[in-house]
Order: structure tokens, then sequence, then C-alpha cells
């Protein structure tokens, strides 16, 4: 496969790598191809990513299983370099906004 790469995806420390070790096969296998669906299709849809209304600069990589959603915040950095801060389970409306703030802090140390 001769593939073109328009982003990078880095995982900032083991955050997102923890999670993903937690997850079925099935769903680390529709993880690893939608990363790569980011990472080599210019214009991703929005189903699988896109920016966080509200927040300055957080995207969200979001998987759905059957009913079962499961959601990763990342950001851009230089370009076309993607971090990726942390993944987890939706569960209530409320952890999304508990998780934009937290990945929001996330953001600002890394930039100190």
């Amino acid at each position: 496969m001769n593939e073109k790469f328009f982003r990078s995806i880095f995982y900032y420390k083991r955050y997102y790598l923890d999670f993903f070790e937690t997850l079925k096969p099935e769903v680390r296998q529709k993880f690893n191809w939608t990363f790569q669906l980011i990472a080599t299709t210019n214009q991703v849809p929005q189903k699988y990513f896109k920016h966080m209304t509200g927040s300055s600069g957080i995207y969200e990589i979001r998987v759905e299983m059957g009913t079962d959603i499961y959601r990763v915040f990342s950001f851009f950095d230089k370009g076309q370099l993607i971090i990726i801060i942390n993944g987890f389970s939706k569960e209530k409306p409320k952890d999304s906004c508990k998780g934009i703030k937290a990945r929001r802090k996330t953001k600002k140390t890394i930039f100190r």
C-alpha cells in the first residue's frame, strides 16, 4: 500500500494507549481504522473527527460499535501533527463538559 499521509498522529504520554489496552479487539481494530482514515484522508468526515464546539482547538475522534460510543480528545500542533490526549467510553452527556475542561488543562500543560 502506498498511501499519502496528510497528518501525523502522536500520543501524549500513555493516556490513550492505556485506554486502548482496555478495549475489546474489535473496538481496537475500529480505532486503528479511524486513525488511519484521519491520517490519510484530506477531508475527514465529521462523524469520525470534528472540532468540539466551545473549545479552543480541541477535536473529538469518535468510534461507534453497536450502541457503544468511544471518544478520544485531540488537538493540532504545528500544522498537521495531531496530539492524542485521552479516550473514554461515552456514558452520559455531562461527561462531555467534564472531559473538555480536563483536555483544555492538559493542552495548557503541554504548551507551557
